[in-house]
């Protein structure tokens, strides 16, 4: 007899042994069911009529996608000097790359110059130092700002950034109108995640509306903002999680270019968007199609009447995340599947990982992988020739469904407390990402999420692999010699008068703070003078309150045998001390990653722990004084951006002076296996690299602390 579609499908709905498929639901992070089968019945309603280039564009911004134009192929890059970065750049461009897309160093993101005193450990570390339009210039020397899409990765130091890049392509011959590009400008994520603020929220907002302001009279063919979700999903965030607070952002931006008297149509169409692309493929493709279905909505919400203002345009990186120190060629096809995903998702621009990032900044031989990983993906795959190959799919339209309902909660809560900015001063998104990273931890630690080479399939022996070593004195000196020649030879009563103008617009408000930049750079103010002057007007840097979060490990762990273990072995040392281990969790330089800090911090606090956190961007010095202040066992140094052997020697010799040479001294983070003998002889007892088990991290600090360890 034959079957009818309804026999088909519940035939499918039982396993082998006949049981319901049901029993073999899973749930996602995000709260979200996912069946092991899917029918027409899944498709959501409206979904059959929907085509690329037509609003609610879920299933592309263009009607031709890909079949049309592939995505702009960037390599996200900057190493130490503007030279170095320059040489790169040239190289790249050369073997295929379409776009450059900047990395700045740390020190400039926070607004300092490469000769100020709390940046001695982070000049050209993860990115291009850049202290001037002398630096700018010779950064993009030889690359034809008339021609060349230009993306910069900055936010807190965006001002004298931007103003000095026009300066650039100004004496480069190229008028600002020419100019074409994108800044990320997205200063709201940085009070949730990735930290590189330098002013308050209420005057960084208006650092944001005065850049939509200029841009869009001065620059149109320059995309004033990238509203970025990327730094969130690396903190820990869920996929809804992200897409929730990444639209909440961009919501909060058109609300302050609106409040300037700007038409919404007159600058929506040049907002862009990035997020992060992970592992799970289809909840990820899923994601940009969501994120550009409600900011459709949104938009048209806000009154928008041009299709344009409604597209949501987005850039696409592969996960840091993911990466792994252990097993790390694997890591070659990790991000060779997320980039894929990118790409089915809809992405306008794509930059791959490099494989060894787990470990250290990419080299040049890591960085060819990377980007041929998406000229494979565009010229061999097929994947270009038909447009949104996922749509109709049962499973990624019911995703797609899903993971907007879920965002839609999220974005809900935060307009019910006036807006994100708001929400961000009240601290919600922030501890809701530092729940879920944490919850995140505790299931990879645990086993429940499996990560090939970490915490299953782990060699017996790892392979070492090449890194690139930056080395921060001798970029410093060369940094601060250009520095000094250019404020010799400067005109210094055109820069005094400009310097003032501009701390004149940041006191008052009147004015705009983008173009009162511009005429400083071009009198050769540098970036630290320029943040200063604006610091000055606005009454001060920020200074976040760190936090603790507690209970959410334990509730994930409390059932472990080797949890509970654990502590009541911390019991055990309470009772006989007459007070519990005592840790200080550090974050020194100015690396404003602090997702790793604030797992160890919350998990060592459920199991029994006293921590303490430091404020963010401490020196060694201020580490030290309140290390012996609060008379703790440890200090845990967390480290992503390369510091750590300049930063931590410093601060274990800081300890010694101050008395506190009982404190012992335990790394963690991104730190190369070519570096744990140097910093075993600069003193560090305990060294836990990218992936190590939040557990095995425990017993080892308890066992130092108890002297079972200590001078091993």
């Amino acid at each position: 007899m034959t079957k009818t579609k309804r026999d088909w499908i519940d035939l499918a709905s039982k396993d082998l042994k006949g049981r319901p498929v049901e029993s073999l639901d899973t749930h996602t992070p995000e709260g979200i069911t996912v069946k092991p089968l899917y029918t027409s019945e899944d498709l959501p309603e409206g979904v059959a009529a929907e085509l690329p280039g037509f609003a609610p564009f879920t299933r592309g911004v263009r009607s031709t996608m890909y079949a049309g134009q592939p995505w702009t192929i960037r390599q996200y890059a900057g190493f130490s000097t503007a030279e170095e970065s320059n040489a790169f750049y040239r190289r790249n461009l050369a073997a295929g790359q379409k776009g450059l897309s900047v990395a700045f160093d740390l020190a400039t993101h926070r607004g300092y110059d490469s000769d100020h005193p709390r940046v001695t450990g982070d000049v050209g570390k993860a990115g291009v130092a850049i202290d001037s339009v002398e630096d700018m210039k010779i950064l993009f020397d030889g690359i034809p700002l008339g021609e060349m899409s230009v993306s910069m990765t900055m936010n807190g130091a965006i001002i004298p950034v931007l103003a000095m890049f026009i300066v650039a392509g100004e004496e480069q011959g190229v008028a600002r109108a020419d100019l074409t590009g994108t800044v990320q400008n997205d200063i709201l994520k940085e009070f949730m995640v990735r930290n590189t603020y330098i002013y308050p929220p209420e005057p960084s907002m208006r650092i944001v509306a005065d850049i939509i302001e200029f841009t869009a009279a001065e620059m149109p063919r320059f995309n004033s903002i990238s509203i970025s979700g990327y730094h969130m999903q690396e903190a820990g965030a869920t996929l809804a999680q992200e897409l929730a607070y990444t639209l909440a952002d961009g919501m909060e931006y058109v609300r302050a270019a609106q409040a300037k008297g700007l038409d919404v149509d007159k600058f929506a169409g040049r907002l862009s968007f990035f997020f992060c692309i992970g592992m799970n493929v289809f909840m990820e493709a899923a994601k940009l199609r969501a994120a550009r279905a409600m900011w459709s909505k949104i938009m048209t919400d806000f009154g928008a009447k041009s299709e344009r203002s409604k597209m949501l345009r987005t850039h696409c990186q592969t996960s840091g995340v993911s990466l792994t120190e252990q097993d790390p060629y694997n890591n070659i096809v990790r991000t060779a599947f997320e980039a894929m995903a990118a790409v089915l998702g809809g992405t306008q621009s794509l930059h791959t990982n490099s494989f060894d990032e787990a470990i250290a900044l990419p080299t040049e031989f890591s960085a060819r992988i990377a980007r041929n990983t998406q000229l494979i993906l565009a010229h061999e795959t097929g994947i270009t020739q038909v447009v949104d190959p996922l749509g109709g799919s049962y499973y990624v339209e019911k995703l797609t469904a899903d993971l907007m309902e879920k965002a839609w909660e999220l974005i809900d809560e935060v307009e019910a407390l006036g807006g994100m900015t708001k929400a961000v001063e009240q601290g919600l998104p922030k501890m809701r990402i530092e729940e879920a990273a944490a919850r995140r931890q505790a299931r990879i630690d645990r086993g429940e999420d499996v990560i090939v080479g970490v915490n299953r399939f782990r060699l017996a022996d790892e392979p070492q692999v090449d890194i690139l070593d930056i080395d921060t004195a001798k970029v410093r000196a060369g940094q601060v010699a250009r520095l000094n020649k250019m404020r010799d030879s400067r005109d210094s009563k055109a820069y005094l008068a400009t310097i003032a103008a501009l701390e004149q617009v940041a006191a008052t408000g009147q004015g705009n703070l983008l173009a009162a930049a511009i005429d400083a750079a071009r009198a050769r103010a540098s970036l630290g003078e320029i943040s200063d002057a604006m610091e000055r007007g606005f009454g001060g840097r920020h200074h976040a309150v760190t936090k603790v979060i507690s209970g959410v490990y334990d509730e994930v762990y409390r059932e472990d045998p080797e949890y509970k273990a654990i502590r009541a072995r911390i019991a055990d040392y309470t009772a006989e001390k007459g007070r519990a281990p005592h840790v200080l969790v550090a974050k020194m330089g100015q690396d404003g990653h602090d997702r790793g800090a604030k797992v160890i911090a919350t998990a060592f606090a459920d199991m029994g722990f006293k921590v303490d956190l430091t404020d963010m961007f401490e020196t060694p010095e201020e580490v030290a004084i309140k290390a012996v202040t609060l008379g703790v066992d440890v200090v845990g140094v967390s480290s992503l951006a390369a510091g750590h052997k300049s930063l931590v020697p410093d601060l274990i010799a800081r300890l010694r002076d101050k008395g506190g040479e009982g404190i012992e001294v335990v790394v963690g983070g991104v730190i190369p296996e070519q570096d744990y003998a140097f910093l075993r002889e600069a003193g560090v007892a305990e060294i836990f690299g990218p992936g190590s088990n939040v557990l095995d991290s425990a017993n080892a600090v308890l066992a130092r602390i108890s002297g079972v360890l200590r001078n091993v």
